[in-house]
């Protein structure tokens, strides 16, 4: 009782903190984030009017519980005026993306495709795979669900049309043709085995065919083929075929086609169980160009339609748009979101719900994708579910696991030393959790073997929840973990207690190590627990083998990074680290002495006879390598 009498006043506090507001609120369009008292977004949402929109919060009697929830969570709120409600539309939707508020419907995988890209900046245009902001000058085809997608379609593009796909400075050094050209993969422009009046028409007709021409071009193809034929150019003829071949090789690979629609995507929505699936296909030229599946999260009782509404608002933030979105669910404010994309894409856009027809049947095929991908997301969730808790029962844990932190490092005698924490929870791995810490313990104190593993261990750790602490002191948000599981014995175990007893944290977490087996055997796995001896599980345990999981992922996602770092580090000139040494003064030092070594070998007096280096820069350069 006591406790609901509490709610109720967290309410009524929330409700007035709102009410404080109105007064100051105009009916003007705009957008409003609702804050925690640690300053953390919960909502943000956009109105046509602002004041309207935030007075219905003060009614809660007539809202969701989730939605009083949220109201009572409220100790402050923020606002932004819009000129126009599509103005404040689009800034809800970057919001909402940027700050990931826990009432709103999100986005959790919003990565960018990748696009097939053949360049206008060169006098001999290369075909290249492309990710990211469009600003090389050139011709974009795509997005393509996956890379694997482009590579085939590119791979697929050298056989029919034979483009370079080899970098300017590869191409502008070649003295003879490369394997590209032995394989028939290239034209081998590079060395004239090509005119550049007939490259130039192959290129052009890659550019139709990725609009959307392929049959103009292949019917062109078969005409050259015949001619070549009667003219008994046998050679001609015959790769003129090949290439006829290549191109119906990727029309063959189309397992559903889109016809009388030359781009547009389809967004199928499939929910059960409270989840949702959007699998969403992408429609380029004509060609299915793959699709990928989408898991919004959102709560239990939102209406499809604005699960919708907030998904495609909020995918498109940073993808172009296509000319038609067909989808099964229509979104929640169609036309508004239709006049934003139009006004964005400065070109008409419509949301449509095909009823009948060969697009009907598209969005049946992508709604049964959707309704497959969801049932086995929601068969793995239940399997990862029973293997928590079957951990949890097998460390005699009285908790439910949630979230589990896994900690490894990766380094050669300490150069390059990385640490790395992965998450994972009833969903699997959560890979947007996933940190790196650059390490510094490796550095010149680890010594000159370098490398000491615990110090590691320790300053990673420390790093980790000292900012834990001073973001959400009172560990109120979702990404503090039920269990620490750190890649190593006894030893390693050890500073991760010391670590949390010293930032009061032993008792609120629970820790285990995972020690390698005898000869660094699978399944010879030992388990530390603090205070406890060391304990194996049966080799045919699933436990054990979903502790090998998670380890294992830990040391793929440790290495991947410190290889990142490695190479990263390679590369870097000790010069770049002098503050005032530029470009020119950086070539002049190694054209003077030969090496950066041999810089930081170099007395005051040599370094100032180098051209561009006055005293004062001489001095600063050697006092960074002797006094350091």
């Amino acid at each position: 009782m006591q406790d609901q009498d509490q709610s109720i006043t967290r309410l009524e506090r929330g409700v007035a903190v709102i009410k404080s507001y109105l007064v100051h609120l105009g009916d003007s369009p705009g957008v409003y984030r609702m804050l925690d008292k640690s300053g953390q977004p919960l909502y943000v949402g956009k109105a046509n009017s602002l004041k309207k929109r935030v007075a219905s919060y003060t009614r809660p009697n007539k809202l969701t519980i989730r939605i009083q929830r949220m109201i009572a969570l409220t100790q402050t709120m923020e606002f932004v005026v819009c000129h126009t409600e599509v103005e404040a539309l689009l800034l809800e939707n970057n919001l909402i993306k940027k700050l990931k508020p826990r009432y709103n419907v999100l986005l959790r995988d919003d990565k960018t495709f990748p696009d097939i890209l053949i360049r206008r900046d060169h006098e001999t245009p290369q075909l290249i795979k492309h990710r990211g902001a469009r600003k090389i000058k050139g011709d974009y085809f795509g997005p393509f669900a996956s890379a694997g997608a482009v590579n085939r379609t590119i791979n697929v593009l050298q056989r029919a049309f034979l483009l370079r796909t080899c970098s300017d400075g590869v191409y502008s050094n070649r003295s003879r043709a490369c394997l590209q050209y032995q394989i028939k993969r290239c034209s081998a422009p590079c060395v004239d085995k090509i005119s550049p009046q007939e490259y130039a028409e192959t290129v052009e007709q890659a550019r139709d065919f990725l609009s959307g021409k392929s049959q103009e071009i292949q019917n062109k193809l078969v005409d050259d083929m015949q001619k070549a034929s009667e003219a008994l150019d046998f050679e001609k003829a015959a790769a003129l075929r090949d290439r006829i071949r290549a191109m119906a090789q990727i029309h063959s690979q189309q397992d559903i086609n889109l016809s009388g629609v030359a781009d547009a995507d389809v967004m199928a929505l499939y929910h059960q169980g409270g989840q949702s699936c959007i699998q969403v296909f992408f429609f380029r030229g004509g060609r299915n160009n793959g699709n990928r599946s989408y898991f919004p999260n959102h709560a239990k009782e939102a209406p499809l339609e604005e699960v919708m509404a907030a998904f495609i608002g909020q995918f498109y933030d940073n993808k172009p748009i296509p000319k038609q979105i067909l989808t099964n669910t229509l979104p929640v404010e169609i036309d508004l979101l239709c006049e934003a994309f139009t006004q964005r894409s400065e070109r008409k856009v419509t949301i449509t719900q095909p009823q009948r027809g060969d697009r009907r049947k598209i969005l049946d095929y992508a709604e049964n994708n959707a309704r497959e991908a969801l049932e086995r997301r929601l068969a793995e969730s239940s399997s990862q579910r029973r293997l928590l808790d079957a951990l949890s029962e097998k460390l005699k844990l009285e908790i439910t696991l949630n979230r589990i932190e896994v900690y490894d490092n990766s380094h050669i005698q300490g150069s390059s030393a990385i640490g790395a924490m992965i998450v994972a929870g009833p969903e699997g791995f959560m890979k947007n959790a996933y940190r790196k810490f650059n390490i510094k313990t490796a550095g010149k104190e680890a010594g000159e073997f370098g490398g000491d593993d615990f110090a590691m261990m320790r300053e990673m750790l420390t790093r980790r929840f000292k900012r834990a602490l001073k973001e959400d002191p009172e560990r109120s948000s979702d990404n503090w973990p039920d269990l620490l599981i750190i890649d190593g014995g006894a030893g390693q175990l050890n500073i991760a207690i010391e670590v949390l007893e010293e930032l009061g944290l032993l008792n609120e977490i629970a820790v285990m190590g995972v020690a390698k087996g005898v000869e660094r055997n699978a399944g010879r796995e030992k388990i530390h627990l603090p205070d406890k001896p060391a304990f194996m599980l049966d080799h045919k345990d699933p436990v054990l083998y979903f502790i090998q999981r998670l380890r294992d992922e830990s040391h793929r996602f440790a290495i991947g990074s410190h290889r990142k770092k490695r190479k990263k580090d390679m590369g870097r000139n000790p010069l770049d680290e002098i503050a005032g040494i530029g470009a020119k003064r950086k070539k002049a030092l190694l054209l003077h002495f030969g090496s950066a070594k041999a810089v930081s070998r170099a007395g005051i007096q040599d370094l100032g006879a180098v051209e561009g280096i006055s005293e004062a820069v001489a001095e600063k350069i050697y006092n960074h390598f002797h006094n350091s």
